[in-house]
């Protein structure tokens, strides 16, 4: 239930980076409604929420991770480097455009591990109150 509510509060997050960063991209480029510009600007979404999820997963958590105790380990338990961040952001988004299979995955896993944690070497650890 932590798990979800703390999705549901990062959605809420990145819907306010995003209406910024749409701003800055439209105050850039004037418009996003035709192609090629709206390409760019989806692909621009795409990284800037890779920037925000991979700056603070090498840092432990999120905002919302934070409040609702969740914690981003290495598999060893140790901290996540950038590069693990990076890869766990590439192997969500694959994840996500393959219908969440990477999501579901944690239905079969044996330690309940999402596709990316499994791949990437992270998970999640649960911190008591």
């Amino acid at each position: 239930m932590r798990l979800l509510a703390s999705l549901f509060y990062e959605a809420l997050l990145l819907l306010a980076l995003f209406f910024v960063a749409t701003f800055l991209f439209i105050l850039l480029f004037g418009q996003a409604t035709t192609a090629p510009h709206r390409y760019y600007l989806q692909l621009y979404l795409w990284v800037i929420a890779g920037i925000y999820f991979s700056w603070c997963w090498s840092r432990g958590r999120t905002l919302p991770m934070q409040a609702w105790r969740i914690q981003l380990r290495s598999a060893d338990g140790g901290p996540v480097s950038l590069s693990q961040a990076c890869m766990r952001y590439l192997w969500a988004s694959a994840g996500l455009l393959l219908s969440g299979a990477g999501f579901l995955w944690a239905l079969l896993d044996r330690d309940h591990l999402f596709l990316h944690d499994r791949l990437a070497g992270t998970r999640l650890v649960f911190k008591r109150s």
